[in-house]
């Protein structure tokens, strides 16, 4: 049983990560306003999404390394402010770079925010029971981005900057409750940081984000052959050995690369790249009915309603599968109805009952390939002491699909102006990469396996 004060922090847990959340969840309804309110192209537009994964992923590893060194509260605290902070830079931008300068802020905080959680799940819970721990803290990506479009719709009206300034009561709630209910947790000074590999990462990530975002798929043969793409993704290729070679030799490596000598690490990892694509496709949601169906910002806001609902009932119900089932039986169930979800999305854009279909298949996929299945793989293969860099290593993982997915999905759509084609090519891509994700499920362990590993 969970007792009382396990109840209190996964509470907590839940409230600050969906503070987090949110932000990737409400950033979709937003994204027409906001390029009416800057007069940006739909190309530089993704980059309100692509900066603030960018910063979360560069702010997993810093913030998960930094609680293993100062303890868990501390570093948690933390991130919640910097969250707010560039959550007042959102709201209070005059131009468009002060915008992204915001969301850099918030993704910086809000990275840290979901390897310490995960991190007190593994901590506090026994391995029995972290399936329906994991299950419930994932659910939070659902509701959290139920609440985006439901209060998108709402708010819009009053102008983009409330869809943001709703973070910020949210903020002061999970400061107060992590002072009074958070244990400290251990600290460890001895622990020194990596920051070459932090900025052979951030040099990598941009590089490529920036290269694929600058494709012309209308033109890509001429196109990445081009000076706008060729050199950032050469780049970017170049960066991967070095920085794998320094993280081989960092005493404490900003990316557990130890860990990718596990099979199931790799095939889990391999496939949180799939699931970061899938991700930031869901983002460009309304603005793909905008265009497919006529419909307002405020009525393409709740367009996403079907799918994020699906992911917020569905997710505390997989972590219950989870501990029946086991891992690779609800992955590999969710990837085939995520990648028929999104064949479906591309070629039925057009009938508003089939739209819908897909967004709930969608739904359930995403409830079980970014929910607890991963989560709980990475737990069961990290040791103890290694169990915030594991789910830091996940998230980074995600991130790069998520950086590359946005970049992907707004090439796509630059590349037809903006027209309902480039929209369908882009989910019909999407879609194929959901199909690799569903083979290399087959792959993981069994759940007697993974008992037999788990710590």
């Amino acid at each position: 049983m969970v007792n009382q004060g396990q109840n209190r922090i996964l509470i907590l847990l839940f409230v600050g990560v969906f503070m987090g959340s949110l932000d990737i969840g409400i950033v979709g309804p937003a994204l027409p306003s906001i390029q009416s309110f800057f007069t940006v192209d739909e190309r530089i537009l993704s980059w309100v999404f692509t900066i603030y994964i960018l910063f979360f992923m560069l702010g997993t590893p810093v913030m998960a390394k930094l609680s293993d060194i100062y303890g868990r509260k501390a570093v948690y605290i933390l991130d919640i402010l910097l969250f707010t902070i560039g959550s007042v830079v959102t709201i209070t931008s005059i131009s468009f770079e002060m915008l992204l300068v915001g969301r850099a802020i918030q993704g910086l905080g809000a990275g840290g925010i979901f390897p310490v959680a995960n991190a007190f799940i593994g901590d506090i819970f026994p391995p029995e029971k972290r399936g329906g721990a994991l299950g419930i803290l994932s659910s939070v990506w659902g509701w959290s981005s139920v609440m985006g479009p439901l209060l998108g719709g709402l708010l819009l009206q009053y102008g983009w900057q409330w869809l943001f300034i709703i973070n910020l009561p949210i903020t002061i709630a999970v400061i107060v409750g992590s002072l009074y209910i958070l244990p400290m947790g251990e600290r460890n000074p001895r622990i020194t940081f990596d920051w070459l590999g932090i900025i052979v990462l951030g040099v990598t990530v941009t590089f490529l984000a920036y290269g694929i975002n600058q494709i012309d798929t209308n033109n890509f043969i001429s196109s990445i052959l081009s000076w706008d793409v060729l050199p950032y993704l050469v780049l970017s290729v170049i960066f991967v050995p070095i920085l794998w070679k320094i993280e081989n030799k960092a005493q404490n490596p900003l990316i557990q690369v130890d860990l990718f000598r596990n099979r199931e690490v790799k095939l889990v990892n391999s496939i949180m790249v799939g699931t970061g694509l899938v991700q930031a496709s869901t983002v460009f949601i309304p603005a793909f009915v905008i265009t497919s169906l006529a419909f307002s910002s405020q009525e393409a806001s709740f367009m996403l309603v079907p799918l994020v609902l699906t992911m917020a009932l569905g997710a505390p119900v997989i972590g219950r599968l989870l501990d029946k089932f086991g891992s690779r039986n609800i992955m590999l169930i969710g990837s085939l109805a995520m990648a028929v979800g999104l064949f479906t999305a591309s070629m039925f854009s057009e009938t508003f009952y089939i739209f819908i279909a897909a967004s709930i298949l969608i739904g359930v996929g995403m409830s079980t390939t970014i929910g607890s299945p991963p989560r709980y793989i990475m737990l069961v293969e990290s040791p103890p002491s290694e169990r915030a860099s594991g789910q830091a290593l996940l998230n980074i993982i995600t991130s790069v699909g998520q950086l590359v997915g946005g970049a992907l999905v707004g090439a796509f759509i630059g590349s037809y102006a903006g027209e309902l084609v480039g929209y369908q090519y882009a989910y019909l891509f999407i879609g194929l990469i959901a199909v690799a994700m569903t083979l290399l499920a087959t792959g993981l362990k069994s759940k007697e396996e993974q008992l037999k590993t788990g710590y």
